[in-house]
């Protein structure tokens, strides 16, 4: 739907009522309106216009208590149960280091803001904060739970309530940001050089900036020695086999506004993907989105190397953001689980290449 024939707030909830099984997400799409849209055209009924940024929520988030944090994108959502805690901010990120939950918040993505308050198909109150990007796209959502304040919760909405409680929403005119053409030139000497000297996971993205380059640009242009794609059921493979051992892993999944971070064991994998759970708490969820996938090598110094699964996705011809990614999880005092990773994760082995050629020196086979 094009924006000169935008269903209007009241449309909207028309239709929201006249198909109640289905998702909000889905409901946006065939309308060809924002999540966000979606619900502003609740806003005097079941949703509250709230301040949208990041710091105030933060410095108020743990009164919440045990909450259960979504965060999500086209392919994958992440939930877990937990408790906003050892929170630190900045100007251009924040950190939520707590024992569940874990996240890295970009507050420059974090445009819109909404407190909603809904019965479910048993009739059940549900109560949430929910934010979006500029765009009304989700950012990141935090939904109540039994065990939750909701005294706390009534408070905050209180305390960040706008005047506009406006049922329209007007998204921003530009288009998001998106990565740059696989084929687009680049030094692959220089990016060749820069790469193999990294010596932590954390210095990719600043690599990336200094070479003026994107993400999966970058993947494409280093090699096979260095990454090399997957087959598309990599991702069920790698938690099955994780779940199977009991080997620890790092799951990540984000949006422009927030990266949300799994850390530990995987429990049960469920059939509709790459679902997994953990003491009942789910973990990513691949849609039917299929992204590119691709195995990353990089140096880390005294530890061989690092193992990373990242997943992104291309959409309409546009490539986004990385939506998934996993890891052996780091050890205290022993670095990463990269050798146990490698060893009980078929994911990484050469013949899991789908093209069947053997790995390349250099490669995760070869430093497993």
């Amino acid at each position: 739907m094009t924006e000169s024939i935008r269903p209007t707030p009241s449309e909207i909830r028309a239709y929201r009522a006249e198909n109640p099984k289905l998702r909000e997400r889905d409901i946006a799409a065939k309308l060809g309106i924002s999540e966000a849209a979606l619900v502003a055209a609740e806003c005097g009924l079941t949703a509250v216009r709230i301040e949208s940024g990041a710091g105030r929520f933060l410095e108020r988030v743990e009164e919440l208590g045990e909450v259960l944090a979504l965060t999500r994108n086209e392919s994958a959502v992440h939930e877990k149960v937990g408790v906003y805690e050892n929170i630190k901010q900045g100007h251009a990120a924040a950190l939520v280091l707590g024992s569940e939950i874990d996240l890295r918040i970009f507050p420059g993505a974090w445009a819109h803001g909404f407190a909603v308050t809904k019965a479910d198909a048993k009739g059940e109150i549900r109560r949430s904060l929910q934010f979006f990007d500029k765009w009304g796209h989700a950012v990141h959502k935090v939904h109540l739970r039994p065990q939750s304040n909701l005294a706390a919760y009534k408070k905050i909405v209180e305390d960040l309530r706008l005047d506009d409680q406006s049922q329209d929403f007007i998204a921003d005119a530009g288009a998001p940001a998106t990565d740059d053409a696989v084929d687009a030139a680049v030094d692959t000497a220089e990016l060749r050089d820069r790469w193999s000297k990294l010596t932590d996971t954390h210095q990719f993205p600043g690599m990336l900036r200094k070479l003026n380059i994107g993400r999966r640009r970058a993947l494409h242009a280093i090699g096979d020695d260095f990454a090399w794609r997957l087959d598309t059921a990599c991702i069920e493979m790698m938690m099955r086999s994780a779940a199977e051992t009991a080997l620890p892993i790092m799951c990540f999944v984000g949006n422009g506004g927030v990266i949300q971070i799994h850390s530990g064991p995987v429990v049960k994998i469920g059939t509709m993907g790459a679902v997994a759970e953990r003491d009942g708490r789910n973990l990513p969820s691949a849609s039917a989105h299929r992204p590119h996938r691709r195995a990353l090598g990089r140096a880390q110094a005294d530890r061989g190397r690092t193992r990373d699964l990242p997943r992104r996705a291309r959409r309409q011809g546009r490539d986004d953001h990385p939506v998934f990614s996993g890891s052996g999880r780091k050890v205290p005092r022993r670095g990463p689980n990269g050798a146990a990773w490698s060893r009980r994760c078929p994911v990484w082995k050469p013949s899991s290449r789908p093209d069947g050629a053997t790995q390349p020196g250099g490669g995760l086979g070869r430093h497993a």
